[in-house]
């Protein structure tokens, strides 16, 4: 008989060729047992690191069936995982990983009357909202990570989210599980209630199971009843206590079983229909325990949401670009931002029932609350909801040693002990000698408080476990449970016991045994667990800069470059499918590699020495970092600010002195100086684009793809203004930065600038020196050659500080090349006259609007009824891209509306390269070109970047317009 693998058996467990050679041969889905895919999947969102043997990516039930059936052959265990965003450990482990998110992420069956739908539980919450929406329906359970969150992984927590006191659990809302078991057999789980198995899904098993765990719940009814926690959330253990319930069934026993008793293929959701109306008021307080005194007045009121933001998540928001605008909005009244705040919100069919419940908030705070702020607008509320949803990367977001950590997060009290609990725990807090952040699920008593901690410190190692045992037995003391949402993983699960008893921890056991009698599957978890700081499972043990990287970039700000990396929490923003332009490889490929949580993890594993002696020679590395586009998203969306753009060059950087860059590189990098003879040849040069066998040459010689034409050089390059009549009276003088795609390729849209800057009264000079013309660097950064990058940049700084130092603005049009003026340069060159440049540097649309300059213009409508825009990446990513939108509204009868697509997929010379076209294509594809091609003939559109005019000519045939040119356009007469 095989040994049940507890969770020290678990940990012996060894790679197995064999299995792997047989889940291959077995499986329609990919199969990967490299040390590189192992090194990635050996971390989720909490503070744990385990290698497992290999990943499966299943893409059917049948895939699924056959690994846990090898698995068990092989004496092997396994662990299922969906965004890998858990914080307590439970989609981590030393057998193999079943990765759902992938290959089973579809909707199986919807009964839309019925408001029922069947899903594969891969399927992201978002995903499945966006497809319910225009029945009028969601899921209802809303958890914080929506966008990445899968159905599978929020069913084995018992999920529950912000609007869970009015919607409940998972629990609730899960009438039916197919389900693998340990075995290998297929059995659909339901409630007594349901009917049986859907049509196409496999039976029940035989009655003796469900009786056994029936008459294990009478046995312990009584038992049950004195230990469970009278409060509304709490998904300690297994969900025992639920059997008692009528119309309960074994389903309502797997929700919440973290993976341990079966593998999910499939399950069964009852739908809610969506409010036609959905309102915000965010109330002030003067402090924590002020807030959650008011807590139960507020809940009494019907609302759908309370929400806790304390006052250093807010402080730590406002150091980030995205949130800017909500918190502005918090003081748009007049009064002072508050310190901490609960966001309130109410839904309804009936808008006056929405505004009675905001007036009787009103009264109801009138000399509570600091101030009642209502967020009624669309915007205002998705602006709140981002900023509350992302309070554990923001919690996070500080470059410090000491972090914000996940462990006594998930404690529900009871709503009127909450001031208690905040001043009790804040006391042990500060015995400890650390700090904590506070914010979420007021309405229902389960607040996520994080204890800032570093654990590749002994002592606080050891703290992080005296903090829990006196959160949870002070959680205890006050009626309340220690997991309310988040489950018990390896961070929980050994204070079962203190929190339940040990007769209850004995029935645990049973079911395990009863579903799972060897122990397969995710051990360690739930039953027979290590003690939660056992350092063979803390990440932390894996120190940084074990292997270090010799950077060319400034990385002061987060104290170097390892901590930069570190930043990463993995909590997996950057795993969204849904619009936003955050991480457009991820997006086009759903490889973990592609992420920018992947690449973190890749370069974590690089600096820790878990990717060998030389890990900057790894192929695996070079083709994780190789397909970042550079898009800079993530120095934006990514509530941390991991900016893997800017990571990539020092990357880059350090792998040219093993890799020295192609031919095609080179020719791409060395391109603004060879520009100006390449332009005088430009008959000759442009002739690969008109010979198809010399376009097939290329692509042989230098790798660049065939069926994409390249920029078409200029044979008449701009050469400086032309002598334009200037507007009296005469406003001043603007340098003009050109860059060398707009000079060399695109001259008349450089041209269209000077015409609109005169029409507005500026007298345009050229930023230049003597010699070839300026450039930004750009080129030489985009493949790591850095110190060519600094002499352009030098060159650059010298010319536009005679401009700066008179007190003349500096212009630019391509957005990329004129925001490297604002992120790299000071990376690479922190003198002041450097940072003159960084502060005065402005694209076109930015500074007609700093100096007023519009109005001067008096622009004559259009020929077309519409402009549609498309923001570049680097645009987005430094909040550039509302400018464009402003300046275009100001043209009479024009509807402008921004395209909601990410990156165009181009990428500077990414969409040319032949390894890499077929990516750009699909980047492309998601949201951009469907939009671009439905364009009516009344409609112009507008992309300020010049690899996005490119992409958008190329692949869809329309053009694009630069702003300016639009600009220009719009002249009266």
């Amino acid at each position: 008989m095989t040994r049940p693998i507890s969770h020290d058996r678990a940990g012996t467990q060894r790679p197995r060729p064999r299995l792997e050679a047989r889940l291959r041969a077995g499986q329609r889905g990919e199969v990967r047992f490299d040390r590189f895919t192992r090194g990635l999947y050996s971390t989720d969102a909490s503070i744990y690191q385990v290698r497992p043997l290999g990943v499966v990516f299943p893409e059917s039930a049948e895939d699924v069936r056959r690994t846990v059936e090898l698995a068990g052959e092989h004496d092997a265990s396994v662990v299922v995982r969906g965004a890998g965003t858990s914080q307590s450990g439970q989609s981590i482990g030393r057998g193999v990983i079943l990765d759902t998110s992938r290959g089973l992420n579809g909707v199986l069956d919807f009964d839309p009357a019925g408001r029922r739908v069947v899903v594969e539980p891969g399927i992201v919450l978002d995903r499945l909202n966006a497809f319910l929406r225009p029945h009028g329906l969601f899921f209802p359970i809303d958890v914080a990570t929506a966008s990445r969150a899968t159905l599978g992984g929020m069913a084995g927590n018992n999920s529950a989210g912000a609007r869970s006191v009015r919607y409940g659990h998972m629990v609730e809302h899960v009438s039916g599980i197919e389900a693998v078991l340990a075995d290998g057999r297929r059995a659909w789980f339901g409630r007594d209630a349901s009917g049986g198995a859907p049509p196409g899904r496999p039976g029940p098993l035989p009655s003796a199971l469900e009786a056994d765990l029936r008459a294990l719940y009478a046995r312990e009814a009584d038992e049950l009843s004195r230990r469970i926690p009278d409060v509304p959330r709490h998904v300690a253990g297994y969900a025992l206590h639920r059997l008692g319930r009528p119309g309960a069934g074994l389903s309502d026993l797997l929700v919440g079983s973290e993976g341990t008793l079966a593998v999910f293929t499939a399950l069964e959701l009852d739908l809610q229909p969506i409010p036609a109306v959905r309102t915000l008021a965010v109330c002030g307080f003067d402090g924590v325990r002020a807030a959650l005194a008011a807590v139960p007045a507020i809940v009494a009121l019907g609302p759908t949401a309370v929400e806790l933001v304390d006052a250093t998540l807010l402080e730590l928001a406002a150091q980030i670009p995205r949130f800017e605008r909500a918190l502005r909005q918090l003081g748009e009244d007049g009064s002072r931002r508050p310190r901490d705040i609960l966001v309130v919100e109410f839904a309804d069919d009936d808008p006056n029932r929405v505004s009675a419940s905001l007036a009787a908030l009103e009264s109801t705070m009138g000399g509570v609350a600091a101030g009642v702020i209502r967020a009624e607008s669309s915007e205002f509320q998705g602006r709140m909801w981002s900023l509350r949803k992302a309070g554990l990367s923001i919690s996070m977001s500080r470059p410090t040693a000491r972090k914000p950590l996940a462990f006594i997060e998930d404690c529900a009290i009871p709503l009127e002990r909450l001031p208690e609990w905040h001043r009790r725990l804040t006391e042990i807090i500060d015995r400890h000698a650390t700090h904590a952040v506070w914010y979420a699920h007021a309405s229902v008593g389960c607040l996520h408080v994080r204890p800032a901690l570093d654990l590749r410190d002994g002592d606080d190692v050891e703290r992080l476990r005296a903090i829990a045992a006196d959160a949870f037995a002070l959680a205890g003391n006050l009626g309340g449970s220690h997991s309310g949402e988040h489950g018990d993983g390896w961070i929980r699960s050994e204070f079962l016991e203190p929190m339940l008893g040990k007769r209850l921890v004995s029935a645990f056991g049973e079911i395990k045994r009863r579903f799972d009698p060897d122990g397969r599957l995710n051990p360690g978890k739930i039953v027979d667990p290590p003690r939660m700081n056992d350092a063979s499972l803390l990440r932390a043990r894996n120190g940084l800069e074990t292997r270090k990287l010799p950077t060319a970039l400034d990385w002061e700000k987060w104290g170097g470059f390892s901590r930069a990396v570190d930043m990463c929490n993995n909590n997996g923003t950057c795993l969204k499918r849904s619009p936003g332009v955050m991480c457009p490889s991820f997006r086009a490929t759903s490889d973990e590699r592609h992420s920018t949580r992947g690449r973190a993890n890749a370069l974590r594993l690089a600096l820790s020495g878990q990717l060998g002696d030389d890990p900057w020679t790894s192929p695996e590395l070079y083709d994780a970092m190789d397909l970042c586009l550079g898009c800079k998203a993530c120095r934006r969306e990514c509530p941390t600010g991991v900016d893997m753009a800017r990571m990539k060059i020092d990357f880059l950087h350090r792998v040219r002195a093993d890799r020295p860059p192609s031919p095609r590189d080179l020719a791409l990098a060395y391109l603004p100086r060879y520009a100006p003879l390449a332009s005088r040849l430009a008959p000759l040069v442009n002739l690969r684009n008109r010979i198809p066998a010399l376009a097939r040459l290329g692509e042989r010689i230098a790798g660049l793809a065939a069926d994409r034409p390249l920029p078409r050089w200029s044979s008449r390059p701009f050469t400086g203004p032309s002598r334009v009549e200037v507007r009296s009276p005469p406003r001043g003088r603007v340098a003009l930065f050109v860059d060398t795609f707009t000079r060399y390729f695109e001259p008349e849209i450089a041209h269209a600038a000077v015409r609109v800057l005169a029409r507005a009264g500026w007298r345009v000079e050229e930023a230049s020196t003597a010699g070839r013309p300026l450039c930004c660097g750009r080129t030489f950064l985009n493949v790591g050659l850095v110190e060519e990058a600094r002499v352009e940049l030098d060159r650059t700084v010298r010319a536009l500080g005679r401009f700066v130092a008179r007190g003349i603005p500096v212009v630019g049009l391509e957005p990329s090349c004129l925001l490297t003026l604002r992120d790299e340069l000071p990376a690479l060159d922190p003198g002041p006259a450097a940072a003159e440049v960084t502060a005065r540097a402005r694209l076109l649309t930015e500074w007609l609007l700093e100096a007023r300059a519009l109005e001067r213009l008096e622009l004559a409508p259009l020929p077309v009824r519409r402009v549609r825009v498309h923001g570049h990446c680097h645009e987005k990513a430094f909040g550039a891209d509302g400018p464009t939108l402003e300046v275009l509204r100001a043209i009479p009868d024009l509807e402008v509306e921004p395209i909601p697509a990410g990156c165009c997929g181009m990428a500077g010379s990414f969409g040319y390269e032949a390894e890499h076209a077929d990516v750009s294509r699909r980047v492309a594809e998601l949201e951009l070109l469907p939009v671009v091609r439905a364009l009516e003939a009344d409609e112009w559109l507008v992309a300020n970047g010049t690899s996005c005019r490119h992409q958008i000519a190329d692949l869809a045939g329309a053009r694009g317009r630069h702003v300016v040119t639009a600009l220009d356009a719009a002249q009266p007469g």
